[in-house]
């Protein structure tokens, strides 16, 4: 058996204060129950830890050697306790969060300004990256969630839902798309269509294809952002989801909610399956969820 927890901190106690009276009341017990942890231990050991008189208290060899040890090891446990605790109550910590360019520039930096008012304690970093890229920083280690579209991940990568957004149109303020109401994807082909490269257009058509409904990209992009740049030039339209409003209204350009076919986008969680999130990445994910939908949608 290895001595207890209360056994090491009564031979500490002692240690530090010379006496049984003294060592009880520092450590809030009577000084029989001192007196019977110290027993306890020499039990254990076969040896005395501690020498007896009538006028005062002393350490044998052994508990000369042992004292120090058990304060050591007493301090780093109550270290890591102190600091489990701290990160519960969410005054210490690290969220690493991976996210879309568009998104990192949107919706993320507000969520983490909220958050950090909150918890001014615990450090939020943010990785943006390209949307294909997010799941595989969550697989490396990298990040302890990811928020990104639906992509196909490892068995590993735990997807959980997060919000399903409709597509709007972006288009200048004096586009005439911007003067109708309702704008459908039908009226899309009218005009040069500026596009994102990769699974973005890729599912977008396939979404086509399925409703019956065809368009041509005019241009494909790699970012939202020069996609936006190239709108607000006038060199055509695209199409992006709600949470890029800071960025369109910062281009002074105009959204219209895209119908006929109404097409969204499920958004996703994307988590380590083998590793729970810690208290700090489970608040910030809560109070993500309370901003997406909190969103303004374009009627």
């Amino acid at each position: 058996m290895n001595p207890t927890i209360r056994q090491m901190r009564a031979l500490v106690a002692v240690a530090r204060t010379g006496s049984f009276t003294l060592a009880a009341e520092l450590l809030h017990v009577t000084q029989s129950a001192l007196s019977g942890q110290i027993k306890e231990l020499e039990l254990l050991l076969g040896v005395k830890v501690v020498e007896r008189s009538t006028r005062r208290v002393q350490l044998s060899d052994v508990g000369r050697e042992l004292a120090p040890l058990f304060d050591k090891m007493l301090q780093d446990l109550d270290g890591a306790m102190s600091d489990i605790a701290s990160r519960k109550a969410l005054r210490k910590g690290v969220v690493r969060v991976a996210a879309p360019q568009m998104m990192s520039c949107t919706l993320l930096p507000q969520v983490i300004a909220a958050y950090r008012e909150q918890y001014p304690e615990v450090q939020v970093k943010l990785v943006d990256c390209p949307v294909d890229n997010v799941a595989g920083r969550v697989f490396s280690g990298e990040v302890d969630v990811g928020i990104g579209p639906e992509r196909d991940c490892p068995a590993e990568i735990d997807a959980q839902p997060l919000c399903e957004l409709p597509f709007v149109i972006v288009c200048p303020p004096q586009h005439p798309l911007a003067r109708r109401r309702a704008v459908g994807w039908s009226d899309v082909g009218a005009h040069p269509f500026i596009a994102l490269q990769g699974q973005f257009t890729e599912r977008l058509l396939r979404d086509m294809h399925l409703r019956d409904q065809s368009f041509s990209p005019y241009h494909e992009v790699t970012f939202m952002t020069t996609a936006l740049a190239m709108v607000a030039a006038g060199l055509g339209i695209t199409a992006c989801l709600p949470y890029a409003a800071p960025m369109v209204e910062l281009y002074g350009l105009k959204m219209r909610r895209l119908t006929a076919p109404d097409l969204t986008r499920k958004f996703f969680l994307y988590t380590k399956a083998t590793r729970s999130p810690s208290p700090a990445t489970s608040r910030f994910i809560e109070l993500l969820g309370e901003s997406v939908r909190a969103l303004q949608v374009p009627a």
